[in-house]
């Protein structure tokens, strides 16, 4: 993979929580319980910063077992906006839960600045797709400031002065006092991100946090989106089943393929953004990550295997791309193209 090099934004380190009155409401928001700060970041330059080692997860129904993800495995650095993207089924969503603490993998390991991922935490904040995730009984102010007062992190004077930089980045300054039945559902959203931007989160998660808009407003905050990124610089997980949001909002995306999800291929779109919408590049990409996605196994290979997925993309094949290292043993993965 290429050496990152990114400017680092005014985060700071999180401050680890402390058990309040108010544990049950945090755990929702991945808010841990325990006293006293947490470790600061320790990650050597050009190091990543969030590493997923072969994880499989299953998930127990009354007649057996079923297995979600299937040994993934890549690494996020400082800085990345990085995409899940695969069918709905894939995985990808249960991948990310993974990561924020509330699964625990069946196999392998999460690893963030070289420590497992064990539980929830103020360093991996997740913005979820449901409108719903605002508690409706509070304000707007009184939403963003909420994850800063159940974690004790500061002050509420500190949290008021925080919660209102965050508010009008997301451009609902008039709005801070008004409830969320009050918001239409792109504001509801992005009251969800500023709560979320606020705790300063080493990783932040979102999961098709746009999939519920409409086309108009999807765009809208896509734009939004990567002008706060622009801005702050933070570390992005982004789950998504649009090729074209995809393309747009991430700089590396990870391939899934059907379930159970493994990692396909990773493709570089940092090339990309809002700009080349229409473009022949980016239509030509976006084919060739359709082809990745939907393109039926090789004959004979079970369907989802590694060995399907090595003759599917297998370079001379119809729709197969060369793969960075073809010459693997039996077996490995992830595939890796770029693009």
């Amino acid at each position: 993979m290429s050496e990152h090099t990114i400017r680092l934004g005014p985060f700071s380190p999180p401050l680890q929580s402390e058990r309040t009155a108010l544990e049950a409401e945090a755990q929702a928001l991945g808010l841990a319980a325990g006293g006293g700060r947490a470790a600061a970041v320790s990650t050597q330059p050009g190091a990543a910063l969030l590493q997923v080692q072969g994880v499989s997860i299953d998930y127990r129904t009354r007649e057996r077992v079923v297995r979600a993800t299937h040994r993934v495995g890549f690494d996020v650095h400082a800085g990345d906006r990085f995409v899940l993207l695969g069918a709905s089924g894939c995985g990808k969503s249960t991948l990310l839960k993974s990561i924020a603490g509330f699964i625990a993998p069946s196999e392998g390991q999460i690893l963030l600045n070289g420590h497992a991922v064990t539980r929830p935490g103020p360093d991996r904040v997740v913005v979820f797709q449901e409108f719903d995730q605002l508690p409706p009984w509070k304000t707007v102010r009184d939403n963003v400031m909420f994850p800063l007062l159940a974690s004790r992190s500061v002050g509420r004077k500190e949290a008021a002065e925080r919660a209102a930089l965050y508010i009008d980045k997301v451009g609902l300054t008039k709005f801070a006092d008004v409830h969320p039945h009050q918001l239409s559902g792109g504001m509801k959203q992005r009251v969800a991100i500023a709560r979320a931007l606020v705790m300063q989160p080493q990783v932040l998660l979102m999961d098709e946090p746009f999939a519920a808009l409409d086309a108009l407003t999807r765009r809208r905050m896509q734009e939004e989106l990567l002008s706060l990124w622009d801005e702050f610089r933070f570390t992005l997980i982004f789950v998504t089943h649009s090729i074209e949001e995809a393309l747009v909002v991430g700089n590396r995306i990870a391939i899934l393929s059907p379930h159970p999800g493994r990692l396909r291929a990773e493709v570089n779109s940092h090339q990309f953004g809002l700009h080349s919408l229409g473009g022949t590049e980016f239509q030509a990409t976006a084919q060739r990550i359709h082809r990745l996605l939907f393109d039926e196994p090789a004959a004979g290979a079970v369907p989802g295997s590694v060995q399907a997925d090595a003759e599917a993309l297998a370079p001379g094949r119809q729709g197969g791309v060369p793969l960075v290292n073809p010459q693997r043993p039996a077996g490995s993965l992830p595939f890796q193209i770029s693009v």
